[in-house]
């Protein structure tokens, strides 16, 4: 670890910028001079950085440049550390995704206990803790943060890849049809629209007999990438069959979703897409795309991608790289 750095910021001290050096460092956040005294002189000796902040405002800025190994070290006194301000604007910063949360307190209390147990904060320790005391609880934090950092990513990576198709990043099934029942929960409270795109590309058993499934599956890779790029922020789309997927489109109609089908004509079929073939050599395959619109209207998800289908299969019946959607009525907000 880094030398001992002593650095005590007064209050009002500009600390923009403030980066945390390799090794642990401790921020302590109190306006208590004997506290800061004393907590200076336990840590002495223990190789690390500590940064002593009066201001809550200035201690919330330097937390923003904090990386990991570090601990930030609150003073139980300070201003809206009771009414529990200070540690919900931590947690909206992200300041606990980063660092360990501690806690100086004259007591151990129910209300503090039940940070604990919620994970707003790591530990709590005592306000006259001795040099061994504090060598205890950091490193105890250090591990448990650390410990609890990796089992947050195990989860979330789990997570996406439980919710995320493995071939095009985009959501599988079951994940699309749950996000769609909370979607239909708001367009019934908002009495707001919602439009469902379903398209298939048109004889993809063609090209998957002629370059193979892994050629086969970069197409739908670069298929999903080109139709992302179009849509907005808040559009959702997942696929729903081997060369189907389906669009949700917030806020839209169905005259919406028919015109993201032309454009998607162009802007994601226009161009063929490069893929390499059996033989090793660059394949320009074009690509064709077929859809069936319709509105959700507030009815269930399930009726709903039925009405798609039905409209994705009247249009391929038509011919290749048409559009099918189905005549919008007013809102039924009685069918839920």
């Amino acid at each position: 670890m880094a030398d001992l750095i002593e650095n005590v910021l007064p209050a009002g001290m500009e600390v923009r910028g403030w980066v945390s050096p390799p090794g642990l460092a401790v921020m302590l956040v109190s306006p208590d001079p004997q506290l800061v005294s004393e907590v200076r002189l336990s840590l002495e000796g223990l190789k690390l950085r500590l940064d002593v902040v009066t201001d809550v405002d200035d201690a919330l800025m330097g937390m923003a440049a904090l990386q990991a190994p570090a601990v930030v070290v609150l003073d139980a006194r300070l201003p809206g550390m009771m009414n529990g301000r200070l540690l919900a604007t931590m947690q909206e910063t992200g300041v606990h995704k980063r660092c360990a949360v501690a806690l100086i307190a004259d007591e151990v209390s129910d209300e503090w206990i039940a940070r604990l147990r919620e994970g707003v904060i790591d530990d709590i320790v005592p306000r006259h803790a001795d040099r061994s005391t504090w060598s205890t609880h950091l490193n105890t934090m250090q591990r448990g943060h650390g410990l609890h950092r990796e089992l947050v990513h195990l989860r979330d990576t789990a997570l996406m890849e439980m919710e995320h198709d493995p071939v095009t990043g985009v959501f599988q099934r079951q994940a699309m049809m749950s996000i769609l029942f909370r979607e239909t929960d708001r367009v019934q409270r908002l009495r707001g629209a919602l439009c469902a795109v379903l398209f298939g590309l048109d004889d993809f058993d063609h090209w998957w007999a002629k370059l193979g499934s892994a050629e086969c599956d970069v197409l739908l890779r670069r298929v999903a990438e080109r139709t992302g790029r179009i849509l907005r922020t808040y559009d959702l789309m997942g696929r729903m069959g081997r060369a189907e997927f389906l669009i949700a489109l917030p806020g839209c109609s169905t005259i919406n979703g028919v015109m993201l089908a032309e454009r998607m004509r162009i802007d994601v079929f226009g161009e063929p897409f490069p893929v390499e073939g059996r033989g090793g050599e660059t394949v320009l395959v074009r690509l064709s795309g077929s859809f069936g619109i319709t509105a959700s209207r507030g009815r269930s998800p399930v009726v709903v991608l039925r009405e798609a289908e039905k409209m994705l299969e009247e249009a391929r019946m038509v011919r290749p790289d048409s559009i099918q959607a189905n005549s919008e009525t007013a809102p039924r907000w009685d069918l839920w």
